[in-house]
């Protein structure tokens, strides 16, 4: 994480917004996420997508040289959106199944610009949620919810904490994390980690924690490196990532991810991988969103 607010939070909102906004059928409706984002963000973030088209894909950028609008669809369709989208609606629809199941502790891990907490007041006296992030992502956070005028919900609770470096239940417990059945998500931060950060962070997550409690994450497999993908989106998405200053650090074969996991005492409950997250969430669409050829999600369960 750099000395700022994390760029990617910012651009995975934007593509939330986006979706919610404009495309049809939703896979994931986040009709809060704009409320976050201020209008001069998004037409920076509009700008830069539509300017930086050439390096994306020159013959769309020919095609539709008249047309921003469509290559403003065309990246966030293709290169931007697919992924957050579809793990955040996997993950939530996993996470309210384990809350008809009694879970009553949701942890997210890298929660950036996530608005579960708005989106299902609902749940406000049923399932505390713990927001850990580094702090500076955080704070501006908060200044987003406060010049959106939103109001933090009661079940709501921020941990600051730069858990990539080093994961401390004693923060949690400070704000009111109790030692029982607890479901957590890890989405769009594994890519980010070494192979040993990510089994530390695993293993301190889940020590103390009782069996049923689980955790959904999403990883790359071990193409990410050499895998081109549509429009080169997968080279891309590296390349950007290196540029942006988080360089991706680790993909796995499936086999190398379940004896991960095994090690840490989590046995995979689900597995879905790239043609099954089409299947389930792009199937018979008119547009350009489909599933990225390389990201898996997975549901582990503490045994």
């Amino acid at each position: 994480m750099k000395k700022n607010e994390s760029v990617t939070s910012l651009v995975s909102a934007f593509g939330r917004a986006y979706h919610s906004q404009f495309d049809t059928p939703k896979i994931f409706d986040d009709f809060i996420a704009k409320e976050l984002i201020t209008k001069n963000e998004l037409i920076d973030i509009q700008k830069n997508m539509v300017q930086g088209i050439q390096f994306f894909n020159k013959e769309i950028a020919e095609r539709f040289k008249n047309n921003s609008d469509e290559v403003l669809k065309w990246i966030t369709q293709v290169q931007l959106s697919p992924t957050p989208l579809a793990r955040a609606a996997y993950c939530e629809s996993v996470l309210l199944n384990e809350v008809e199941l009694g879970v009553k502790q949701y942890v997210i891990l890298g929660a950036g610009l996530d608005t579960f907490s708005f989106r299902y007041p609902e749940l406000t006296s049923s399932l505390n949620i713990f927001e850990v992030d580094h702090p500076i992502t955080q704070k501006s956070k908060k200044k987003r919810i406060a010049d959106a005028h939103l109001e933090i919900p009661n079940n709501l609770h921020f941990v600051p904490m730069d858990f990539t470096k080093e994961f401390t239940n004693t923060a949690l417990t400070k704000a009111g994390f109790k030692q029982e059945k607890t479901f957590f998500s890890l989405l769009g931060v594994t890519y980010y980690l070494t192979k040993p950060e990510i089994k530390d962070l695993l293993e301190d997550l889940f020590d103390q924690m009782p069996s049923g409690s689980s955790i959904v994450f999403d990883y790359a497999d071990e193409n990410l490196f050499h895998e081109s993908g549509l429009s080169n989106r997968v080279k891309n998405t590296v390349a950007m990532a290196a540029v942006g200053g988080e360089p991706m650090k680790s993909c796995f074969a499936y086999g190398e991810m379940e004896s991960l996991l095994e090690d840490v005492g989590l046995l995979i409950y689900e597995h879905l991988t790239p043609i099954e997250i089409d299947d389930r969430y792009f199937r018979n669409r008119e547009d350009y969103l489909s599933a990225f050829e390389t990201i898996h999600y997975i549901h582990a369960v503490k045994k």
